[in-house]
Parts: C-alpha cells; sequence; structure tokens
C-alpha cells in the first residue's frame, strides 16, 4: 500500500517522520526522497535483521536507525534531541524476510526453531510459552489471536505431545496442527491451516497488541506536533479496533479516513498477503 500510505501522509521537504515499523525499509525509502534534503527520518525496529535491511535501502543522509519498539518512541526522540515529529507511520505487518528466516520460525514453509520474536533479547520464545502455558491458556491465544476454530483441539494436542514429542520447531507444530483438523476442513480451507495458529502465536510471543495499546495511549500523540499525521496499517481485527478506538477521540483526533482504506484488487492479487490490510490515518488536534 506504498501508494496509498504516501498519499495519506501529504509529505514534503523538511519534515520529520518516523516509520515505527521500517522493517526492510520499503516505504522510509520512498519517505526519505519525499522530505529530502531538508527532512530527518527516524526509522525504528524491534528487529536487529530488519534494521541492517533497511540501513542497505534507505538512503544516507538525515536518517536515524534504532533498534526499539514504536511503543518506546518519545525516549528515541529524547536521545535524539527532537521535540516531536510531522508524520509517524505504522505498518504492523510481518515482513517477507521475517517468514524466511531460518533461526527464528516465523513462517510454516522453513523448518527453524520456533522462536518468533522480534527482538531475541527479551521476552519468552514461542516453543517456552507452548511448554509453559496450560490448555485453556493456550486454546485461548489460538481463539484470541488467531480466530482459529479448532483452537481447543489443537490446544490439547500440544498438551498431549508434551510428554513424548514437545513442539519445539515450525515442524513439529505444523504436525500437531495437521494431526487436529480434519482432513476435510484442510483440503477445503483457502489457505494453510497453520496460518492462524502461526500468527497468533507471533502476537503473543511478542506482546504486539501491549505495545501497540501503550503506544496508542501516550507516545503516539505526545510524540507528534499539533497538526501531525499518524497512518497505521493494521493486519488483524483486534489492532484495527484498537486503532478505530483512539481516533475516536475527538479531543485527541480528527480522523481522515472515516472508512479504512484497503489495498486495490490489483495489489491483492501481486501480493495475497496484502488482504487483510487496512490503513487508518489521523490529524492531532
Amino acid at each position: 500500500m506504498l501508494r496509498e500510505v504516501l498519499q495519506q501522509l501529504e509529505l514534503r521537504p523538511g519534515l520529520t517522520v518516523v516509520d515505527g515499523t521500517v522493517g526492510a525499509g520499503g516505504h522510509s525509502r520512498r519517505i526519505a526522497e519525499l522530505i529530502a534534503p531538508d527532512g530527518t527520518l527516524i526509522g525504528l525496529d524491534r528487529d536487529p535483521m530488519m534494521l541492517a535491511f533497511a540501513a542497505e535501502r534507505i538512503p544516507d543522509g538525515n536518517r536515524h536507525l534504532r533498534q526499539a519498539s514504536y511503543s518506546e518512541i518519545r525516549t528515541v526522540l529524547q536521545e535524539l534531541s527532537i521535540d516531536s515529529v510531522d508524520r509517524i507511520l505504522l505498518d504492523l505487518g510481518l515482513s517477507s524476510d521475517q517468514l524466511t528466516d531460518r533461526d527464528r520460525g516465523f513462517g510454516y514453509a522453513t523448518d527453524a526453531p520456533l522462536d518468533m520474536r522480534f527482538d531475541t533479547r527479551s521476552g519468552e520464545p514461542a516453543h517456552a510459552l507452548l511448554a509453559r502455558l496450560d490448555e485453556a491458556e493456550l486454546e485461548d491465544i489460538f481463539t484470541r489471536y488467531g480466530e482459529e476454530r479448532f483452537s481447543a483441539a489443537i490446544a490439547r494436542e500440544i498438551v498431549n505431545r508434551r510428554r513424548g514429542n514437545p513442539v519445539r520447531t515450525t515442524a513439529d507444530l505444523c504436525n500437531a496442527i495437521e494431526a487436529t483438523i480434519p482432513a476435510k476442513f484442510r483440503r477445503d480451507a483457502r489457505r494453510e491451516p497453520a496460518t492462524r495458529v502461526f500468527q497468533a502465536l507471533r502476537i503473543a510471543a511478542n506482546e504486539e497488541l501491549r505495545h501497540l495499546e501503550t503506544a496508542l495511549k501516550t507516545e503516539l500523540y505526545d510524540a507528534l506536533a499539533p497538526g501531525g499525521r499518524l497512518a497505521i496499517i493494521t493486519f488483524h481485527s483486534l489492532e484495527d479496533r484498537l486503532v478505530k478506538d483512539a481516533f475516536k477521540d475527538g479531543s485527541r483526533w480528527e480522523t481522515t479516513t472515516k472508512k479504512p482504506v484497503v489495498p486495490t484488487p490489483a495489489e491483492v492479487r501481486v501480493n495475497p498477503r496484502s488482504r487483510s490490510a487496512k490503513l487508518r490515518t489521523a490529524v492531532k488536534l
């Protein structure tokens, strides 16, 4: 949704912009071009691998890349001696580079240790959650974060496997899911049956909704200058609800997208993972 994001941000030379989920730098590279020569770009990401990719793609100049969550944006700005910024972008989707990472197991296509953390310096890896949480807690994660209809059966299977063959890799998890979901549903599914469970575990391991809630309550609003724009792309109904509810506060925000902006059919054909994306934008009052 590059074109839609740039339209909503209304960029011009000289602005100070934060890309709070810089990823491989796809959005930021174009943002840097549009705010040049006097603008400042600040790119944040919890994942050091993605920051390394971004450093290669974003032109040198007045840019600052930091390993940090967007929920820590004010701390980063203080370190840079910047009082406020003009634009903030959050793209809450997972990068294709992360999906193919052979060390952390974000995706089911590559067999890897089931870690799933953006920042491996902190938090609990996904396989540790699967080993520690009880059946009810696992079911809740799969239901809330993955909207998985077979959450109870999958949770039961994972707990049962602890006695002899615990789930520690992406292949282990796929096998547990395949053993649980009826063949008819696997055969008729429009997407890989493991997709929802992998998504749910990633959200839980990285406490993604907590970071978003924290950012929406204080960090993003306080970091923006009056009249500044905040654009957020979500991929999950819970994320979108948090953003939508935050933007309803008329004392803080003027929403510029009465309905969320969604990808064009052409983009969905090229990138099917974009089909659930929703872009909402608001101006700080």
